[in-house]
């Protein structure tokens, strides 16, 4: 607690203008008090002007103040050294291999506690007393230790810098006045020590004022990651529930339909066997008079054969249906059918809904995306290390430099079968997914499209789904030897600008932004794309003859 109060009564009674303790203290007429010697230097560096103001509150006087010395605060002043001294016991240890040694200690140095300019030596706490108690050496500029004292001392003229020199910018002594500085702008170097500690006070309010304004947003960036982690958590919930209850409804459906068809199945086969039992009755009494027929017609008495004809009963009506055989019986194939149908309808809603939610998941934006950088260099501080995934390539194309390099051949190259590979473009796609904000650059020689594709792009035939920038999952910039064009799901569109052997790509993922860019000594925008990016995107190359060449990331 007295090392504390010591430290504030210090920073009361500092003078503004050396920043140390007040040494032979005056106070000027508006109350403020300065050390003799520093408000004399002020002043007198301004000796050409009528009006002296105070270096604190700018009030002017005229004429000049007599300076009185202030017995009150040299008084107390001197309470205050002595009781520094005292309440600083570990100035009293041995000055280690860090610390700066008093130069009078002639055995073991003790740690110094002031270095003196006008000496220039250092000195420790008992050796360092006289410049408090002998008048001459009260007006030394004591400052706070120094193994490098000679870097306040003017090398030319072997004397103390208190003079600074505003045309070069630099701490000089009152004789460099005379003759290298002569005519220079000079002010004491307290005085310009007061200048700029002014401004350093601005400069420390400003930061810390950013410290509190940056404190604030990373507390509400905080709450944003909060916010968000709840909004994803709830959303994960509510979409599951809401998916497992389509589940849900389907598998009734589906009970629904099966328990209609057992039903209809058990109506239909009861309703058959019904008919077929009726039949086969019929069949067995048509037996049986067919029997009777037989065993008449084989009656060789005609009387016989005459008397029991009466008997045989009437052919009674059949009842075979002849709208049995009218159409083939079609069973449940139209139920499969119309289920068939809605598998497709669901397929359908699942892809177009499905695409839907993606867009809104990606739409998701707390913050603001950051503007497009403006020069080269703001853009390579998205520079992504872009290398060509060899699964991908096409046979006529031959990679090296670790995947970096390109170049079309004639003859095919020796690559393994994979499902990755595109087996008619002469095209590939980078190994690396890219999203968020990504610059890269291609240096090429020849025709080259310069492209982004979504990784589902087809990889078979020669159709336009699997050929760069002719379909809705890749864009491309087709750069020939003097013009550009644009292409996306086969829409081509003219691009004026400066031809150039390098073309830089931007993406910013989330804005959905893709911008290529000419780049020479300066960067020239060629085409922008503002879209909704859905799935992570893939850089790609497409070469157009044999020779034709391109690498990613040249610096």
């Amino acid at each position: 607690m007295a090392e504390r109060g010591v430290q504030m009564d210090q920073e009361k009674f500092s003078c503004s203008i050396c920043l140390d303790l007040l040494k032979e203290p005056v106070t000027i007429p508006c109350g403020h008090s300065y050390c003799v010697n520093c408000i004399t230097e002020h002043w007198d560096a301004g000796i050409q002007r009528e009006v002296y103001s105070c270096p604190q509150c700018r009030k002017e006087f005229n004429p000049r103040p007599v300076l009185e010395k202030s017995i009150v605060l040299t008084g107390f002043l001197e309470d205050l050294e002595k009781t520094e001294l005292k309440a600083a016991p570990a100035d009293l240890c041995y000055a280690g291999p860090e610390d700066v040694a008093c130069d009078v200690c002639t055995e073991r140095k003790r740690k110094a506690v002031k270095s003196c300019l006008f000496c220039p030596a250092s000195y420790c706490r008992d050796h360092l007393q006289p410049h408090y108690d002998a008048p001459p050496l009260k007006k030394h500029k004591l400052v706070n230790p120094s193994k490098n004292l000679q870097q306040y001392i003017c090398s030319r003229h072997v004397e103390v810098m208190k003079i600074f020199c505003r045309t070069d910018q630099q701490c000089i002594c009152y004789l460099c006045t005379m003759d290298e500085h002569k005519g220079h702008e000079t002010v004491p170097a307290a005085a310009e020590r007061a200048e700029k500690q002014k401004e350093v006070q601005v400069r420390r309010q400003q930061i810390q004022q950013r410290i509190q304004d940056q404190e604030k947003d990373v507390k509400l960036l905080q709450q944003e990651v909060e916010a968000i982690n709840v909004s994803a958590d709830k959303a994960v919930e509510d979409s599951e529930k809401i998916f497992n209850e389509l589940i849900r409804l389907i598998q009734k459906r589906s009970s629904d339909v099966k328990q209609q068809i057992r039903s209809q199945q058990e109506t239909e086969v009861s309703r058959v066997k019904e008919l077929q039992e009726k039949l086969e009755q019929e069949i067995t009494e048509l037996k049986r008079k067919d029997a009777e027929l037989e065993q008449l017609s084989v009656t060789e008495d005609h009387s016989q054969f005459l008397l029991n004809y009466p008997s045989l009963s009437a052919l009674s009506e059949s009842t075979h249906s002849s709208s049995i055989n009218v159409r083939p019986l079609r069973y449940f194939e139209d139920v499969t059918a119309a289920v068939s149908e809605l598998r497709e309808k669901l397929k359908n809603i699942l892809r177009d809904t499905g695409t839907n939610i993606a867009v809104k998941v990606t739409e998701v934006d707390v913050l603001p995306s950051e503007p497009e950088p403006k020069t080269r260099n703001g853009f390579l501080k998205y520079l992504s290390d872009i290398t060509l995934d060899p699964d991908t390539a096409n046979r006529k194309l031959l990679l090296s430099d670790g995947n970096r390099k390109v170049i079309r051949k004639k003859q095919e190259q020796s690559y393994s079968d994979h499902p990755d590979r595109f087996t008619d473009w002469p095209q590939v796609l980078s190994r690396e997914s890219l999203t968020g904000r990504c610059y890269w650059e291609v240096e090429r020689r020849g025709e080259v499209d310069v492209a982004v594709s979504y990784k589902n792009i087809s990889r078979t035939g020669q159709s336009d789904e699997s050929l760069f920038g002719a379909n809705d999952k890749s864009w491309s910039l087709y750069c020939d030897t003097d013009s550009y064009e644009s292409w996306y799901n086969s829409i081509q569109t003219p691009v004026s600008g400066p031809v150039s052997s390098r073309i830089g790509v931007y993406l910013d993922h989330r804005a959905g932004i893709l911008s290529f860019y000419s780049v020479s000594e300066t960067m020239t925008l060629l085409h922008r794309v503002q879209t909704t990016f859905t799935q992570p995107l893939h850089a790609g190359l497409w070469l157009s003859d044999d020779g034709d060449l391109a690498e990613f990331n040249l610096k």
